[in-house]
């Protein structure tokens, strides 16, 4: 082992990492994030979110749902009614990730016009190198 060496392996950097990329990969989510921003007005029935989670099919809700229940960010109450109404809302858990949420969406609202001109600049400056990367159009055959 040289004098520079550490001791700290790439496992061991991996190992404690994995668990917060296991829930930045679950938050972050498409379809958690939708369902968090439905959710955060107050409880919400499954029927309510599959019409405000546009694209989402029954099924994705009722896996997404039920990892948010399992991760603590949301809380399924099942009423004792007939037919049965089941309710779902965010915990505060939840409540505090939706707000940096919003905070995420404000940064991208304001710098979404910078972003843009910088990739502009970009592609202006390297659109040789782009146009020699991308696959040619096919020649159509008429």
């Amino acid at each position: 082992m040289s004098q520079g060496n550490t001791g700290v392996t790439s496992q061991a950097v991996l190992a404690q990492a994995c668990p917060v990329r296991e829930v930045l990969d679950r938050v972050a989510g498409k379809w958690s994030v939708l369902i968090i921003v439905a959710a955060a007005h107050g409880p919400i029935r499954f029927t309510e979110l599959e019409r405000s989670v546009e694209g989402i099919s029954r099924r994705m809700l009722t896996l997404t749902l039920r990892n948010l229940e399992r991760d603590g960010l949301v809380t399924r109450t099942v009423h004792p009614t007939v037919p049965p109404k089941v309710e779902y809302e965010l915990t505060p858990v939840a409540r505090e990730l939706h707000a940096t949420l919003l905070s995420l969406t404000d940064w991208a609202e304001r710098h979404r016009v910078t972003i843009a001109e910088s990739r502009a600049a970009y592609d202006a400056e390297h659109s040789p190198e782009l146009e020699a990367v991308q696959p040619r159009p096919r020649e159509s055959a008429a």
